[in-house]
């Protein structure tokens, strides 16, 4: 029991040291609480709070990795290296994709309760 409350206190300050050094998380966190704020007052459904929460984890997990990455190819090389320049934008190229897919899910998501918003102003 002990290792496995050792291993979250780990992976905390693994979310700490993110939130505190990465202005991208940072901006997605907030992005990601407008959603949440967004998903109560529109009061959406169980499906589309597992599909936003699940986009959110996603896009959030991508990028702690993608700093993770980038950390480990910092410490191998410090001189630039074309090896190195590849893994940073495969990784970066990873956390757009991961955003982009999930701005669509938010959009289909959102836009049929602004549209009713809209409509009823």
């Amino acid at each position: 029991m002990n290792s496995l409350v050792r291993n979250f206190g780990f992976a905390t300050a693994g979310i700490q040291y993110f939130f505190s050094t990465e202005r991208n998380g940072r901006i997605q966190a907030v992005i990601a609480l407008l959603v949440i704020v967004a998903g109560f007052y529109f009061g959406i459904s169980n499906v589309e709070w597992c599909l936003i929460l699940l986009c959110i984890a996603l896009v959030l997990g991508v990028e702690m990795m993608n700093t993770a990455l980038e950390r480990v190819c910092e410490m191998l090389s410090a001189d630039f290296h074309p090896m190195v320049k590849i893994i940073k934008d495969v990784a970066a190229g990873a956390v757009l994709c991961t955003t982009i897919a999930s701005v669509i899910v938010g959009l289909l998501v959102f836009l049929p309760y602004i549209k009713m918003l809209l409509q009823n102003l």
